[in-house]
């Protein structure tokens, strides 16, 4: 009753949220369930049936990923103070951000029958004369497994993938369990060395500066945490304080100070290796529809996956290496700020802008790029296209809604510090124009590349 009661207390925003959720979902059970005419109004034509139903799987992906990110900005599944005093701690929150994302899809896939069976007439008559009754089987009883089958797919997938990715994991630093040994070596064992282990060989070592005592001068009785050079003492395992009930448990750990994501050679050389790979096609590869797949647009189409997965894995270190970049030649406070913030949001904000320009790309590089002759885009493509690109550009957004949720506490600091408001916007509008000014170019010269082979 209590997790209902936060789902109906949530903000406008919230529910805009998760109604465009709900509508993503209607989009893609509708496309699956079109798949399922197709199949029943072609049965000798299972191949091309079964490859529509595999070029489904970008939508899906693209709803299951706007699904994550509008679970992560939900603020009735972030911990607060005294929800742990009535039940809710981070296990149950996390079932609750899976619930609410398995309802705002199935209600979509509600959406997305009902819309289904009105074009097939099997409501209220056939509409539009019967323009949709041969991609739809309207002369064909619908198998009601089959599309409830296919109906339940998006919902479990995406409240399992929500239920991953926001589990709960404990906070608290890995303690270093490492022993000293004889003659300064680590061990693993727990048992302490013998008084005549320690007069052998324990001679009073010299100390590596005038306040730090080395172990040869401690009390033998005495537990005493161990220090290697120059490195801090590590902490046992009972240590480190426990968080509170309400901590966040799911919050990522943070970056170090002048640290970049680590994925960005990986992300040049999946690039590299997806561009070398389309170029290796051959000159004559046609591209990739959702009727014919050959055997040369196989080996165009994995060349753009990796394309496309070393966008998304290189995006992070390049909207870090874009915060540095604005510091760069003695940087005012505008500049400064920009930069710092796009640094510390990098792993936050690169994913989502990587999505869209793999996106981006690889549309124009279908459509602008292709000098064969031009094909009428039926409605399912259409349809397809539309739900890719609106997710993943929603996806952006709400990671950016989520960065601006994070970095809350920061920015009021700044206000009250007496920074003005003006400032604050100004420095967004600065980080937005050099994300456009790097990754827009990029993108584009990405979409020239990938055409180029099929092009000759």
């Amino acid at each position: 009753m209590l997790a209902l009661r936060l789902t109906r207390a949530a903000r406008p925003a919230v529910q805009l949220r998760r109604l465009l959720v709900a509508a993503a979902s209607a989009g893609t059970g509708f496309l699956l369930l079109a798949c399922l005419g197709y199949a029943m109004h072609h049965p000798e034509a299972a191949d091309a049936a079964a490859l529509r139903l595999a070029w489904c799987a970008v939508p899906v992906a693209a709803t299951v990923y706007f699904a994550l990110a509008v679970a992560r900005t939900d603020p009735g599944a972030r911990p607060r103070s005294g929800l742990s005093a009535v039940g809710l701690g981070p296990a149950r929150l996390m079932a609750f951000s899976a619930l609410t994302t398995a309802l705002s899809c199935a209600l979509g896939s509600l959406l997305a029958l009902l819309l289904f069976l009105h074009l097939r007439g099997d409501l209220t008559g056939m509409p539009f004369d019967g323009a949709a009754a041969d991609f739809l089987a309207a002369d064909r009883p619908l198998p009601v497994p089959a599309a409830l089958t296919l109906l339940t797919l998006l919902p479990v997938i995406a409240s399992t993938t929500v239920a991953l990715a926001l589990r709960p994991t404990d906070p608290r630093p890995t303690p270093d369990t490492r022993r000293f040994g004889r003659f300064g070596a680590y061990g693993n064992a727990p048992g302490r060395e013998t008084f005549g282990a320690y007069g052998r060989f324990g001679a009073r070592l010299p100390a590596a500066s005038g306040t730090r005592r080395t172990r040869t001068e401690q009390r033998d009785d005495a537990p005493v945490p161990e220090t290697d050079g120059d490195s801090p003492v590590p902490a046992s395992p009972a240590d480190p304080e426990l968080p509170a009930p309400d901590a966040d448990w799911t919050a990522p750990t943070p970056v170090p100070a002048g640290q970049g994501p680590a994925g960005l050679p990986w992300g040049i050389a999946l690039l590299a290796a997806g561009l070398a790979v389309q170029a290796y096609a051959g000159r004559s590869a046609p591209v990739p529809s959702l009727t014919s797949l050959p055997g040369e647009a196989v080996t165009v189409l994995l060349g753009r996956l990796l394309t496309a997965a070393g966008l998304v894995l290189g995006a992070p270190g390049l909207t870090h290496l874009c915060g540095r970049l604005l510091q760069s030649a003695r940087p005012g406070a505008l500049r400064l700020l920009a930069g710092r913030v796009l640094m510390a949001e990098a792993g936050r904000i690169g994913r989502p802008l990587g999505v869209v320009c793999a996106v981006a790309s690889a549309g124009y590089a279908m459509t602008a790029l292709d000098d064969g002759p031009a094909r009428a885009l039926g409605p399912l493509t259409a349809l397809g296209a539309l739900l890719v690109g609106g997710c993943t550009v929603a996806t952006l957004l709400t990671a950016a809604v989520e960065a601006r949720q994070c970095r809350a506490d920061t920015t009021a600091a700044l206000l009250r510090l007496g920074a003005p408001p003006t400032m604050l916007r100004g420095a967004a509008a600065l980080r937005a124009a050099a994300l456009l000014a790097l990754f827009g170019p990029l993108t584009l010269v990405i979409a020239a590349l990938a055409a180029l082979p099929p092009a000759r």
